[in-house]
Order: structure tokens, then C-alpha cells, then sequence
């Protein structure tokens, strides 16, 4: 079993992932965003190729909350399939407690 949870997402605007994140600190279903800038992504959306700049955010968060985490982003995410991504990783000790601490 993995200490914490990583949720690696991508917004359409930075205003939108800073929103959200900082909402989900709020409500304590993650510990910590980081919000890690403009990124190139390239895809294919209903038959097309598409390119679009778009902002990444990693949500930190306990295993237990993971799944309620991402559904609440997907509830308030601005597109039609957002791209989140669950991601298990080790910590050290003192960051999984803080991560556990922090969404209490």
C-alpha cells in the first residue's frame, strides 16, 4: 500500500486550477496543491488531433481519499472528460502523517 496519493490533473486556465485546488484544501480532501505551470499537450478529442496549452496541478492526499478527491474535481472541472490521474507514492514518515493530519 502506497503512504500518500498523488492526483496529477490539467486545467484549461491557471485561475481554474488554482481555484479548485485551493477549494480542495478548503474542504481538506487534499493536503497540499502544487500548481506546476503551463504545459504543451497534444491529444486527440472526438476524432481530431488537438493541441492545447494547459496548466497542471498535483493534488496531495491520503489513499483513503483519493477517489472522493477526484470526483469532486471532475464535479467542478470546466471540461467535458478531465484527465486526472491517480498516482501511488512513498513518502517519508513525517510527510504521510502530515498528509493524513491535513485532511482530517
Amino acid at each position: 500500500m502506497s503512504d500518500i496519493a498523488l492526483l496529477h490533473v490539467t486545467f484549461g486556465t491557471a485561475d481554474e486550477a488554482e481555484r479548485i485546488g485551493r477549494l480542495m484544501v478548503e474542504e481538506k480532501l487534499a493536503a497540499c496543491v502544487n500548481l506546476l505551470g503551463p504545459c504543451a499537450s497534444i491529444y486527440r478529442w472526438q476524432g481530431e488531433i488537438e493541441t492545447a496549452t494547459e496548466h497542471r496541478a498535483l493534488f496531495k492526499t491520503t489513499p483513503q481519499l483519493a477517489r472522493e478527491l477526484a470526483d469532486r474535481i471532475a464535479a467542478l472541472h470546466s471540461y467535458d472528460l478531465p484527465a486526472i490521474e491517480i498516482w501511488p507514492a512513498a513518502a517519508g514518515d513525517a510527510v504521510a502523517a502530515w498528509v493524513d493530519d491535513s485532511t482530517r
